[in-house]
């Protein structure tokens, strides 16, 4: 458990797998938790979950590309809970029209209106990628990170990805953004550091979430062709579940345990990292 006791922890993308399994288990460490989500319902519902269980919880539309949408969640959290301690930048994902079809660039795949290849995917696509998992990170720490700023403490814990630092083939928006992120991250640890203020970022390894399923699943539910090779590539032989990630959350969020940490990223991927493949 981490000291997080009455500490206000403002969660976007709070309605998916990952960022709404952290709200429960923060919840349960005495946090009080904002759960952002451009699908109100769904991050409702993990909410009054949190609620029913005892712990502080509220849910908040929001649009992590709408400054005005991203000011206004923050008035209903300062109204709820007051300013925010810790901002978890969780809102993100990808577009199939934003990936390839194929590994490699073949000539005659170009122009098959049956294969999608990095000539052909549509810019705005592209764009609506690189937005979600970039823009809209620094759109959400530039409303939020004057909270910290007065207070002078904080912390800031951002989503990279292993597309971070290697870059998957199929899915060059979404890699091309979590570089981003991992770059910025170590920007804003720098930028804020005589603020108070710590900044990390956790690289999730594989885990089946909605946004990658197609590329980890056949219709019939067998594995794909690509999932086999990303576990031949894993040295712990399995894809990752949500309880793998929580403890290194914590740690990095606690003010005691991580006080002197910031500006890291850490993969939490089974060794997927470490591995050469030979």
């Amino acid at each position: 458990m981490a000291n997080l006791k009455d500490k206000v922890i403002v969660i976007t993308g709070a309605g998916g797998v990952l960022c709404s399994f952290f709200s429960k288990e923060l919840a349960k460490d005495g946090a009080k938790v904002a759960l952002l989500d451009l699908n109100f319902d769904a991050a409702k519902k993990y909410a009054d979950e949190i609620n029913a269980a005892g712990g502080q919880a509220i849910a908040v539309a929001c649009n992590v590309l709408e400054p005005e949408k991203v000011k206004e969640a923050h008035e209903e959290v300062k109204k709820a809970f007051g300013p925010c301690d810790i901002l978890i930048n969780g809102a993100g994902g990808n577009n199939p029209m934003a990936t390839t079809t194929q590994e490699l660039f073949k000539v005659e795949d170009w122009k098959n209106p049956n294969e999608r290849t990095l000539l052909d995917i549509d810019a705005n696509a592209f764009m609506k990628v690189f937005s979600i998992n970039f823009m809209g990170t620094l759109i959400v720490t530039q409303e939020f990170a004057p909270d910290m700023v007065e207070a002078g403490k904080g912390s800031i814990l951002n989503i990279s990805s292993m597309a971070s630092a290697s870059p998957m083939t199929k899915v060059p928006a979404y890699a091309a953004a979590k570089a981003g992120i991992t770059n910025f991250t170590k920007y804003l640890c720098v930028y804020f550091a005589e603020c108070g203020i710590r900044v990390n970022a956790i690289a999730p390894g594989f885990f089946e979430t909605i946004q990658n399923a197609a590329l980890l699943r056949n219709p019939d539910g067998s594995l794909t062709e690509r999932s086999h090779k990303i576990l031949t590539h894993t040295p712990m032989k399995r894809f990752g579940v949500e309880q793998d990630l929580i403890g290194t959350v914590r740690y990095l969020l606690d003010d005691e345990a991580a006080a002197f940490v910031t500006g890291i990223e850490v993969p939490i991927d089974g060794g997927f990292w470490a591995y050469s493949g030979v």
